[in-house]
């Protein structure tokens, strides 16, 4: 509640807020105090008045971005990658600034020093946990931050969206040079991947409780984007599951790194160039366009949850469409 006082004949208003200074004002009359106290709580509630300079002048960047690593990114998935990334950001001098004088100005000479040595949409990416921090800064840690920094940063990307898929002949390259692996694991893992468009993270988490033969199904718990989803699975899919060895825990028992390594090596003696893990996603989710399932189907296999994204896969290639114009 603002307080408000008769002082030599004039009504002084004042309203106090946590976090940021005191102010008052005097007038004439009692009902001029009154609304001038009530539009100065409302910007209060707002965060619209200045913050508390004291507060701010005690808490540098690199503070907040400790604070984010430590108790934020544990949380995500991504948090041994995010960790590395705000690791290497702690060791700019930006993070020496104080909250109190950090500006737009500041991130703009931290863009173009780092444009220098790497792309736009990599620094953009970088970035993405620092912005995040600035908002759960304000709204959750309740330090009087008025405005994030990075909002009013410039940073223009280009649209680096892949639209590889494989060639004529280049699945058959690939599953021969998979089946040359010491590891059995990877030829199957890649024609999994290929019959049911999964994220190579959603085949390696997968557990065999979480597939279900009878029905022709595997479950994925948590996709990417934090929804789950149950997934048909092809004749060639169910082939490749019954085939698999039971006595681990995960249906493909491989690490992350083994697969990564094995993929390397089978590219250079398929000799097959500029093709990613993640390429196959994209090549299964155009083939099922090519069967002719509809959107949501084709959605509800790749759990994508929207549309315009999920255009962006939809290539079909120039062999099936000369096809089905004769």
């Amino acid at each position: 509640m603002p307080t408000i006082r008769k002082r030599n004949g004039r009504y002084q208003a004042q309203v106090r807020r946590k976090g940021f200074p005191d102010v008052s004002k005097s007038f004439h009359q009692l009902k001029d105090a009154k609304e001038w106290a009530r539009q100065t709580e409302v910007q209060a509630d707002r965060a619209e008045l200045e913050p508390e300079r004291k507060i701010l002048e005690t808490i540098t960047l690199g503070d907040l971005v400790k604070r984010y690593r430590d108790e934020i990114t544990p949380n995500k998935k991504t948090f041994k990658a995010e960790t590395l990334v705000l690791n290497a950001f702690l060791r700019h001098k930006i993070c020496k600034q104080k909250l109190s004088i950090l500006s737009t100005v500041d991130f703009s000479k931290y863009r173009d020093e780092r444009l220098k040595q790497i792309a736009p949409q990599s620094l953009k990416r970088s970035l993405s946990p620092i912005n995040n921090m600035f908002q759960v800064a304000k709204d959750e840690w309740g330090i009087p931050i008025k405005e994030n920094p990075l909002e009013k940063m410039k940073l223009k990307t280009t649209d680096n969206k892949r639209e590889r898929r494989l060639q004529e002949g280049e699945y058959e390259k690939l599953v021969k040079a998979a089946g040359t692996r010491q590891n059995p694991l990877i030829e199957k893992v890649i024609i999994f991947a290929i019959e049911t468009a999964m994220r190579r993270g959603e085949i390696l988490n997968l557990k065999w409780d979480q597939v279900d033969l009878q029905r022709r199904s595997a479950t994925i718990l948590e996709s990417k984007n934090g929804h789950s989803r149950t997934i048909p699975l092809s004749g060639r899919a169910l082939e490749v599951i019954k085939g698999l060895d039971r006595n681990s825990t995960y249906v493909f028992p491989l690490t992350r790194d083994s697969l990564r390594m094995a993929w390397g090596r089978l590219l250079n003696v398929a000799h097959i160039g500029d093709l990613r893990f993640h390429d196959l996603r994209h090549e299964a989710v155009s083939r099922l366009f090519e069967k002719g399932l509809s959107i949501p189907e084709v959605s509800s296999v790749s759990g994508h949850r929207n549309v315009a994204m999920l255009s962006r896969y939809s290539h079909a290639s120039f062999k099936a469409t000369q096809e089905k114009m004769k």
